[in-house]
């Protein structure tokens, strides 16, 4: 390559230029190819190698390239690691080109860019959670926020102030969040901290003017009362996020459901700490495994999974819509036998909105078509398990969205063979019998030998020449062939005026005719005419699927109802669930409460039994109910706290919950400050991030929240830990006044149940044998009077001398402490160095040797081979050997 760009790479450097922020996969062939910078950087991401193409400027072009057929694979790592990349397709067969000139340069357009908001492809996605692309605009300081899911086609609203924006993403987890220029810089910390892309757009984009014409446009409408009321703000919100996907679809744009709106303060607020302390549907070790989501997901399809989840991370506010939901589970608990019907069809369900949207954007194929073949003919199988019964309000509404469907389903399974292809290209989807010309054009593609072999048969017969051949090279095509003794038949009248003469050979003589010329013009264009065929029967088919776009994913949403209702219904009806009686007013009775996932996981390694717990934080009138819990480590404080959370959670998201019985008062707000990280990145210790999401707390928590809080203050020193933790439980109790759960080691707190009417203190029972600390795990009324740290440090691990010498300091500690002493003093009382010394005395002989008769007395006993009246009488002879034990 000369300095001077040729013309093939002046035209990627054009359209590169368009697209500076993306990498270019530009289309040569069979491969992607990327140039330059874009080159050196997708090396690297992708771990591939990076080569040189030519030069320009005098400088060697660096290059790489992936294959067409598996680009999909390298598109995903590119995305996963904060790439966007720009798809540049060739408009044009080469053929075309070389028309124009030797040097003409094949058409190339970008025909998509794909973005981590914008992915549609089933190998792009996770299956199992929306793929959110989210807007934020801000109008005269009214914030409203969009999403969209384009690979199911749903688009919501709400209004949402600047300060509530986090929550918001947290709630939703879109992978993409576009802003005003304006706005990115000061606000990408909150977008950094939901996990998602920022992508700034121009202030354009967020106009509300723009954005209504670009709306009405978009739904082909006059006016967008038809879909709701919308504010200006939620207006350029919606508008920036159709004007983002004209932009990055290149104008085909996907498949869109009319706008729904959220109305403000409908879901339970659950801030982004709160969620990830819950480990709700991400594990603070991340991934999926130890959350509640994980524990809870009996769904057996694809958007059923995404709709528990939805319901999941938004806990409603509406009693209504609540007990509808508890209703349809109800329905299906008690219909055991629907409900097992019903699930085994909903795992013969595909994901048919997501085939619906590809079908939409044209990236789909004929396994979409089947999809929505197989989806409503398990939809019409599934409205049949309900004939004759008369299921609850939700229910009912997903039953009438199954119906409809008889004359579509008829098409698509006339028209289709069982298993399509992947791709269009590889043909052979449709059924044999369908369509005429099709079936014609296959015949003569696939039966080529036959069809010759009858024609032979017909020219032998007429000719008489019982030896005639038709026969193939590449040189004649096909023709005729016999031997030099049938010659001079062949050349004379009438067969020579039928026969054409083309080529004599030393043993034959070959002919061609008309009819066979035909004929072989026909069956080097049968298989195009077959793939054009196809083709055209696919669009014709899609067509069709898409006039019923509406319906069709009503449908698609019915089934996904259907299924979270009878997963939620199997979870209750195997681990023992009960329906949470919610109300609108403040109580919080739970009995008999359990951790759903700690239940599962001491299930799982051994079907070891949880120690369930009743709380009470009922509040009565304005007054707060705050529980004060003191007890040991490792004792299940933090267990108690989460499981009473997580309970409000699934009681208003509709579930039932692991408890014998629960009523739940509405919570507005959900608050954690559980466990403890930094974030150095932002040069926050341990501490400071405890004390930031404690005065998010503070500062927000209403009458209506539930706030969990585990171990304030302990990030500093004893005095002032204790200071911020009264101070905290103080400002809860007279200005939040709300419901509370409070953990502490601070036992000088638990005076405050006698000053503060609201708190009351509970304790974590355990019980000392012989040195040792048994912990039960009962919540019980009452306050604990030491933390047992010490012990807790011995099962860790430390050594024997460690654990030891800390005894005796903590003997020394508390002894001054009750005797008024200078603490400091201690260290003079205490020599250094003293640990080995240390060892627990001895038990008094006699004591010794009654524990001895207690255990050579046991070691004798097999329970196995005891009656139950032998067993009896061993009872009383060992009570009586321990009554024999001095005390200590």
């Amino acid at each position: 390559m000369t300095a001077a760009a040729t013309p093939m790479m002046a035209q990627y450097l054009e359209i590169k230029a368009q697209y500076p922020d993306a990498l270019l996969f530009y289309r040569m062939g069979d491969f992607y190819e990327m140039f330059f910078d874009d080159a050196v950087a997708a090396a690297e991401a992708l771990d591939i190698a990076l080569t040189k193409r030519g030069k320009h400027l005098g400088q060697d072009i660096p290059m790489c390239g992936v294959p067409v057929h598996s680009a999909e694979n390298y598109l995903l790592t590119l995305i996963r690691k904060g790439f966007r990349v720009a798809v540049c397709e060739q408009m044009e067969d080469p053929a075309e080109a070389k028309k124009r000139g030797s040097k003409a340069v094949v058409r190339r357009e970008v025909v998509r860019l794909v973005t981590p908001g914008t992915l549609t492809e089933d190998s792009l996605l996770e299956a199992r959670r929306h793929n959110y692309l989210a807007a934020f605009a801000l109008v005269r300081d009214e914030g409203a926020l969009a999403w969209a899911d384009i690979s199911t086609g749903a688009v919501h609203v709400a209004p949402c102030p600047r300060l509530k924006l986090g929550p918001e993403l947290a709630r939703l987890s879109p992978s993409e969040v576009l802003l005003p220029e304006t706005l990115a810089e000061e606000m990408a910390d909150v977008i950094t901290d939901a996990g998602a892309a920022l992508t700034p757009l121009p202030r354009a984009s967020f106009d509300s003017i723009a954005a209504e014409r670009r709306l009405r446009e978009l739904y082909r409408v006059q006016s967008l009362d038809a879909f709701g009321s919308f504010s200006r703000a939620e207006v350029a919100a919606l508008g920036a996020l159709a004007d983002y996907l004209d932009l990055t679809q290149r104008g085909r744009m996907p498949r869109l459901a009319s706008p729904a709106r959220e109305a403000a303060g409908g879901v339970m607020q659950i801030d982004a700490a709160t969620r990830r302390n819950l480990e709700l549907t991400r594990a603070l070790s991340g991934g999926r495994a130890g959350t509640l989501i994980a524990t809870i997901d009996r769904t057996v399809t694809a958007p059923g999974a995404r709709l528990l989840e939805s319901r999941l991370a938004s806990p409603s506010l509406d009693l209504r819509v609540i007990r509808e939901r508890q209703d349809s589970v109800q329905f299906l608990l008690e219909q055991s036998r629907i409900r097992d019907d019903l699930r085994t069809a909903l795992r013969r369900v595909p994901d048919m909105d997501r085939a619906l949207s590809r079908l939409a954007l044209d990236r789909g194929g004929p396994r979409d078509l089947a999809a929505i073949r197989d989806g409503i003919a398990q939809a019409a199988t599934i409205a049949q398990f309900f004939a004759g019964l008369e299921p609850p309000e939700e229910i009912a509404r997903a039953l009438d969205d199954l119906e409809g469907h008889d004359t579509l389903a008829a098409l698509l399974t006339r028209a289709l063979v069982e298993e399509p292809p992947l791709r269009l290209s590889d043909g052979g989807f449709i059924a044999p019998g369908f369509d005429a010309d099709l079936d014609a054009a296959r015949a003569l593609r696939d039966e080529t030998r036959s069809v010759i072999a009858a024609m032979q048969a017909e020219l032998a017969e007429e000719t008489g020449i019982a030896s005639l051949k038709i026969r193939h090279n590449n040189v004649l095509g096909y023709f005729v062939e016999t031997t030099t003794t049938h010659a001079e038949k062949m050349l004379s009248p009438p067969l020579s005026e039928r026969f054409i003469h083309r080529q004599t050979t030393a043993n034959a003589v070959r002919f061609t005719t008309a009819e066979l010329s035909a004929l072989e013009t026909r069956i080097l264009n049968a298989a195009a005419e077959a793939e054009a065929a196809e083709k055209r029967l696919y669009e014709s088919l899609k067509a069709e699927i898409l006039d019923r776009a509406a319906p069709l994913s009503q449908a698609a949403r019915a089934l996904a109802v259907l299924d979270v209702s009878a997963a939620l219904a199997d979870l209750a009806a195997e681990r023992n669930w009960c329906r949470p009686q919610v109300e609108a007013s403040r109580a919080f009775h739970v009995e008999a409460g359990r951790h759903p996932v700690v239940e599962e996981a001491l299930r799982r390694e051994g079907n070891t039994p949880f120690i369930a717990n009743d709380a009470d934080l009922t509040a009565e009138g304005e007054a707060a109910a705050i529980r004060l819990l003191t007890g040991p480590n490792m004792a299940g404080k933090s267990t108690y706290l989460r499981q009473n959370a997580l309970i409000a959670i699934l009681a208003q998201m509709g579930a039932f919950v692991p408890a014998d019985a629960a009523r739940i008062g509405l919570v507005t707000q959900l608050f954690s400050r559980v466990g403890a990280a930094d974030d150095l990145a932002r040069g926050r210790s341990t501490f400071m991030v405890e004390m930031v999401e404690t005065a998010a707390i503070l500062n927000q928590a209403g009458p209506g929240a539930l706030v969990i809080l585990d171990e304030i203050g302990r990030g500093t020193s004893t005095w002032d830990g204790l200071s911020i933790a009264w101070a905290v439980l103080e400002h809860l109790h007279d200005v939040n006044r709300c419901r509370a759960l409070f953990a502490t080691h601070y036992h000088e707190l638990t005076h405050l149940a006698e000053k503060l009417d609201g708190v009351e203190n509970l304790t974590v029972a355990v019980r000392e044998w012989e040195g040792e600390v048994i912990f039960l795990h009962e919540v019980l009324p009452g306050a604990a009077d030491r933390s047992y740290g010490v012990h807790v440090a011995r099962l860790a691990g430390l050594p024997e001398a460690a654990v030891a010498r800390a005894r005796v300091i903590l003997d020394a500690l508390e002894r001054g402490g009750r005797e008024g002493g200078d603490k400091a003093a201690l260290i003079d009382d205490l020599p250094l160095f003293s640990a080995a010394a240390a060892a627990p005395p001895p038990p008094p002989p006699a004591q010794e040797k009654s524990r001895s008769a207690l255990a050579e007395r046991l070691s004798q006993i097999f329970p196995d081979d005891l009656t139950p009246r032998e067993a009896l009488a061993i009872l009383y002879e060992l009570k009586a050997l321990a009554d024999d034990q001095p005390s200590d």
